[in-house]
């Protein structure tokens, strides 16, 4: 099969924060589920792809209707491989006979950002393609701020502001403006993944989204948010 865009969906089986995080379900959906539905809503994505090293999640992902050519090995699956590794493995399941990528669209749709929406991701692809960059990645504007609220501490024990800036700044309105990365989606060409020292290496372009996008699970607080806000999401559409 030929495509032109592929959304992959990583999720492996281990996960030391939240125990089996990609089959834990909000708003009675697993959480790799909600990811490959998301994709497969958006016009522009020709597949969806999962990439992963557990049997359960390939047979749940397949039964979502994604497509699961192989398990990841072992070694591109632990809490310390790096993401940028298993990206390069799964761009090679669309590759010609000289490890060419046969396809020009790569979006990342990772399953801990579950409130996401197509028009997120959509949003994303439209400013890769408008736009002269290498790499879109998203971002909600950041509550606290290294010029203003947020320190290190020092050698000497002694905690100093993180970047501070000449003449000091008296709100955090009047830093310039900082964003928290969201793990909404990533797109770039199957070239940049394959090339690229890092995920943000090269020109890298930030859409913003809103905080309920970008809710990033991570631990079970991350969960039980999550949960709720999709509730009341729920509830709001009916």
């Amino acid at each position: 099969m030929t495509f032109s865009s592929i959304a992959f969906v990583f999720a492996r089986g281990g996960s030391k924060g939240v125990p089996r995080k990609n089959l834990r379900v909000i708003g009675g959906v697993p959480l790799v589920v909600r990811a490959i539905d998301c994709a497969a809503q958006c016009p522009e994505i020709d597949a969806v792809v999962v990439s992963t090293d557990d049997e359960e999640i390939a047979d749940v992902a397949r039964r979502a209707g994604a497509l699961v050519p192989e398990l990841r090995p072992a070694h591109l699956a632990t809490d310390k491989a790096p993401e940028l590794e298993a990206w390069r493995h799964a761009v090679g399941w669309f590759a010609d006979a000289e490890g060419q990528p046969t396809f020009d669209l790569f979006v990342s749709v990772p399953p801990t950002a579950p409130l996401r929406t197509p028009t997120d991701v959509r949003r994303c692809i439209a400013a890769y393609r408008e736009r002269d960059c290498d790499i879109v990645v998203t971002g909600t504007s950041a509550h606290r701020h290294p010029s203003f609220n947020m320190v290190e501490v020092a050698p000497d024990g002694l905690a100093r502001l993180m970047m501070p800036r000449a003449g000091g700044v008296v709100r955090r309105q009047d830093a310039p403006p900082a964003y928290d990365l969201a793990t909404v989606a990533y797109v770039c060409s199957p070239q940049h993944v394959l090339t690229t020292p890092s995920v943000l290496a090269g020109r890298v372009r930030l859409v913003e989204v809103d905080r309920v996008s970008a809710v990033d699970i991570d631990d079970e607080l991350d969960l039980a948010l999550a949960e709720v806000l999709s509730e009341r999401t729920r509830h709001h559409d009916d």
